[in-house]
C-alpha cells in the first residue's frame, strides 16, 4: 500500500513539474537526491558493519546466551510462553540491546532470527503467536538510549548540536514501549 501511495505521489509530482515547465528542476533533483542517498549509505555503512560484526562475534562466543540468561527474569515476564534456554531469548535480547543503541538496521537480523525461533515453538503455524506479537510491539516501540543512526544523520547534515535528540528520543521511546506493552498485555488478557 505504501508503494502505491509513493508511486502516485511521484507520478503527480512529475506530471505537475512537466506541465508547469519545471522538468529540468525535477531532473536535477533526481540526480542530486540519488547522489545524496548513496553518500549517506556509504557513510552509515561502516557503523552498521561494525555492530553486525560485533553481534556475530557475540553470538558465536556464547555471549548472547549469557545476555539472554541475564535478561531472562525480565524477558520471562514479557514473554511467558518462551521456555528458558530457547535461542529466541538470546536473539530477542540482542535485538533489544542493538535497538537501545539506535541501530535499528543492525538489529533487523536478530529480529528475523528471533521470529524464526519463535515460529519453531508456535503451535499454530499459520497464525502469529502471542510471543511473536509482543516481540513485534517491543521491537517497533523499543527503548532507544542512544539514537546512533539519528545522530549520524544529523551529523551528516551539519546539525549544530546532533546529540540534542538524545533526551527527547529516550522519553518518546520509553512512552511508546510502556504504552505498546501495556496495550499488548490487556489485549492478551482479554483474548484468553
Amino acid at each position: 500500500m505504501v508503494n502505491i501511495i509513493w508511486g502516485v505521489l511521484l507520478i503527480i509530482g512529475i506530471t505537475y513539474g512537466f506541465f508547469s515547465g519545471n522538468i529540468n528542476a525535477i531532473n536535477n533533483e533526481i540526480i542530486v537526491s540519488g547522489k545524496k542517498g548513496l553518500d549517506m549509505i556509504l557513510e552509515m555503512l561502516p557503523i552498521l558493519v561494525i555492530w553486525m560484526g560485533l553481534m556475530k562475534i557475540a553470538e558465536d562466543s556464547g555471549l548472547l546466551k549469557k545476555i539472554a540468561n541475564l535478561f531472562y527474569p525480565v524477558l520471562k515476564k514479557i514473554f511467558p510462553s518462551i521456555p528458558k534456554g530457547n535461542k529466541a531469548l538470546g536473539f530477542i535480547a540482542s535485538n533489544i540491546a542493538v535497538n537501545m543503541m539506535g541501530l535499528g538496521s543492525a538489529a533487523t537480523p536478530f529480529g528475523l532470527k528471533a521470529m524464526e525461533e519463535l515460529q519453531k515453538i508456535n503451535p499454530h503455524k499459520n497464525t502469529a503467536s502471542e510471543a511473536m506479537i509482543t516481540f513485534l510491539v517491543l521491537n517497533t516501540s523499543g527503548v532507544t538510549l542512544i539514537p546512533t543512526t539519528v545522530i549520524s544523520l544529523r551529523m551528516l547534515n551539519h546539525s549544530a548540536n546532533p546529540t540534542q535528540i538524545i533526551i527527547p528520543a529516550i522519553m518518546a521511546t520509553v512512552c511508546a514501549s510502556i504504552g505498546g506493552l501495556t496495550l499488548d498485555y490487556f489485549i492478551r488478557r482479554k483474548n484468553r
